[in-house]
């Protein structure tokens, strides 16, 4: 396998609404500040280009095309695109230079979750015949598996109200963080509950914006004379839709993805873990295997931002830019898609 060189990486603010802007508007800041950083003109200086969205999000078949435009594609360009997180579009990417097909790639994620209700958008990723007509809700399973969890003695309410409290005085030295603040443990425990047992900061907020990347083989990166982090392994794995055939207190997929990837083949530094509930953080941990010395989620994690189908990518930007920075020697990042967990990408990321 050939190591896989990330060289730039750009997110936009985590905004609740973003207004009037359109998704090309919130994709071209982030598309020009990794061109700046990889010091490349445009996409056409690039082998392949990959995107990652979700047309219910707009509304509309084949929505995610109007993301093109942010590139200017002309002459044409190769593109690809996943309806998924942008992090499966980095996948992509990678899988492309492992066959010898690029040497390069561009990757960006995008999303406006504000004109709509997201947890209901996202029941359609349910099992189309038994669960989505009942239009049951991200943050109703959520809930579900937080209280199997408490019940089971894994985890208390102060465990989850922890999580909260770390994630919101992290966030406090990420300029792009939409929720930050430095309350304690016990003040977020006095909060009412929202869907019992969660309470609203133990639930990621709805965020507007996108992301972008860049990586290359190591060699590109040496002739472009760029920083880099070194992406060492990857891999994703998926569990039933049958959510009654899970155990949701475990991530098996994650556990499986992280050996695969070789998470445990050394220490990891920093982890910045996609966990759309305080819950599912400790869940990703104890999958992974990570010990009390890595430090999570020191962005804040999308419990601060929560972009769809960009944080994903940005979990992986944001280990590999403190790699790049030298906060770091070895990070593991993650992203996930569909309910309570289901399906899970890992990636070990290493400086080089």
């Amino acid at each position: 396998m050939r190591d896989v060189a990330i060289v730039a990486f750009a997110q936009s603010n985590c905004q609740r609404d973003a207004g009037a802007q359109n998704e090309v508007e919130l994709i071209m800041p982030v598309l020009q500040d990794v061109y700046k950083q990889a010091g490349i003109k445009n996409a056409q200086d690039v082998d392949f280009t990959c995107s990652g969205s979700c047309d219910y999000q707009q509304g509309a078949a084949f929505a995610f095309v109007a993301g093109v435009d942010a590139l200017g594609a002309v002459p044409p360009i190769k593109e690809s695109h996943v309806e998924m997180d942008a992090a499966w579009a980095l996948y992509e990417g990678w899988l492309k230079i492992q066959m010898g097909h690029a040497e390069s790639a561009l990757l960006y994620g995008f999303g406006k979750s504000s004109p709509g209700e997201l947890p209901i958008v996202l029941s359609q990723q349910l099992d189309p015949y038994y669960l989505a007509p009942l239009w049951v809700d991200t943050i109703a399973f959520a809930a579900m598996q937080a209280r199997t969890m408490l019940d089971s003695g894994i985890i208390s309410e102060l465990d989850m109200a922890e999580v909260v409290s770390r994630s919101r005085n992290n966030a406090l030295s990420n300029p792009h963080a939409q929720l930050k603040g430095d309350g304690d443990a016990a003040s977020l425990l006095a909060e009412p509950m929202y869907m019992s047992p969660l309470r609203r900061h133990d639930c990621c907020p709805i965020s507007d914006g996108a992301c972008a990347m860049i990586i290359c083989t190591v060699e590109k990166a040496e002739e472009w004379g760029k920083p880099y982090a070194v992406i060492k392994g990857i891999d994703h794995r998926i569990e039933t839709h049958h959510i009654g055939s899970r155990d949701l207190s475990r991530s098996v997929s994650t556990e499986i993805a992280g050996e695969a990837a070789g998470v445990n083949n050394g220490a990891v530094d920093v982890a910045e873990l996609y966990a759309p509930f305080s819950h599912q953080e400790i869940i990703l941990k104890r999958a992974l295997g990570l010990s009390d010395d890595t430090v999570i989620n020191p962005s804040g994690g999308v419990l601060a931002g929560n972009v769809m189908m960009a944080s994903g990518l940005s979990r992986i930007g944001e280990v590999a830019m403190r790699i790049i920075r030298g906060e770091a020697k070895r990070g593991v990042a993650h992203a996930t898609s569909g309910p309570c967990l289901q399906q899970n990408l890992v990636t070990v990321l290493e400086a080089k």
